[in-house]
């Protein structure tokens, strides 16, 4: 990884630092929190949870955790939202922290140089296969690289013009799925025989078998954008409760459009070809999570205990593309295979030992992450 993307201080003390001043530690907060769930998850401890549990109908809880097979909403459809809400909302950060020694020409260098390497390693993430090269667009680096380029582009207008746009980008795919008669990919919420299935032909000659679709990047445009909306909120000079009323106003018109457009049948609720009224929906919980991490730790200053979180939100473009290539190629079953022994030895039950080895990869993780913050180490695109 190349020398400008690391931010460190070598005066940093071995011991666990204190946490760095000037930030808004809500975000912090909630960006690790979704690393987290999201490295627990890449160990598979949901799926053997799952497995031990007798009840694993659609109302289960453990269910919550798994991306809903189509139409509806699950908790875990949430995730990706929230992380590339989360980049608005740094983006809001950034650009303020930095407005005074940087012009637009140069953040704009520097953005577009974010974006690239953010698609790189979303086409790398994919790229590696047992059966040789692939090339795949469906990462969340992939999309967030787009999405980042948008709302830096909208970052300095007006609040009307940028939530303008971020409906613009709602409508033109609804438009495309809608009237787009395309022989084979002409019905507009359907698996496999949408207008983002064909996109995806065009794009990369393969579609995704688990509905999965590239031109989710245009909808999902709008989360960061609300990201950023809610970034320079937070920022602007009015006191803190009335920047949580408006937070909580946007997340009730997103769940009284979003819900309302599924439950009048106009739009499905559809993670995985991100529909407008999943987006509004899961940006109504956005704003609804940043609105209460926002209350209870800045407002009511609750800010101990948090740093369990924050020391892998402020690396989470590291810890993620640790567990997606490093984790998922070799060191999962590198550390499954010494827990695997250890467990026959001791004869314990495969469930109880498949457990362990999952919390003992996260536990490593963790761990990799406080080395890093310590340091003063910060990976950034």
């Amino acid at each position: 990884m190349p020398l400008s993307m690391l931010k460190y201080n070598t005066q940093a003390k071995e011991d666990i630092l204190p946490p760095l001043p000037n930030r808004l530690l809500s975000l912090d907060f909630l960006r690790g929190f979704i690393m987290v769930l999201l490295a627990l998850e890449s160990t598979e401890l949901y799926s053997y949870i799952a497995k031990l549990l007798p009840n694993k109908g659609e109302n289960s809880l453990i269910n919550q955790f798994f991306h809903h097979p189509w139409h509806g909403l699950h908790f875990w459809d949430l995730i990706q939202p929230i992380f590339m809400f989360l980049a608005g909302v740094s983006m809001a950060f950034s650009l303020k922290k930095h407005e005074k020694e940087l012009s637009w020409n140069q953040s704009f260098v520097k953005v577009l140089k974010r974006c690239g390497w953010l698609f790189f390693w979303g086409v790398l993430d994919y790229m590696v296969r047992i059966n040789g090269l692939s090339f795949e667009l469906w990462d969340i680096l992939t999309q967030l690289s787009f999405t980042t380029l948008i709302t830096f582009l909208v970052a300095k207008k007006s609040p009307l013009v940028q939530f303008s746009i971020s409906l613009l980008f709602l409508i033109i795919p609804e438009f495309l799925y809608r009237f787009t008669h395309i022989p084979g990919f002409n019905q507009a919420f359907v698996d496999q025989h949408n207008f983002g299935n064909y996109m995806d032909m065009v794009l990369m000659g393969k579609i995704n078998h688990g509905g999965w679709v590239a031109i989710n990047c245009l909808s999902t445009t709008a989360h960061t954008l609300w990201g950023l909306m809610a970034g320079q909120l937070l920022l602007r000079e009015i006191p803190g409760n009335k920047k949580l009323g408006i937070l909580l106003l946007g997340a009730l018109v997103g769940f009284l459009l979003g819900f309302g457009l599924d439950l009048l049948g106009i739009t499905p609720i559809i993670k995985r070809i991100a529909t407008s009224s999943f987006v509004l929906a899961s940006g109504g919980f956005c704003l609804l999570f940043l609105s209460i991490s926002y209350w209870w730790i800045d407002l009511l200053k609750h800010q101990k205990n948090l740093f369990f979180f924050t020391v892998v939100g402020m690396n989470s473009l590291f810890i993620y593309l640790f567990f997606e290539i490093i984790g998922d190629r070799w060191f999962n079953g590198y550390i499954n295979a010494i827990i695997g022994g250890f467990s026959n030895i001791f004869h314990f039950p495969l469930a109880l030992g498949q457990i362990l080895s999952s919390l003992t990869i996260f536990a490593l993780e963790w761990s990799l992450c406080l080395f890093l913050y310590k340091k003063r180490i910060f990976f950034k695109a």
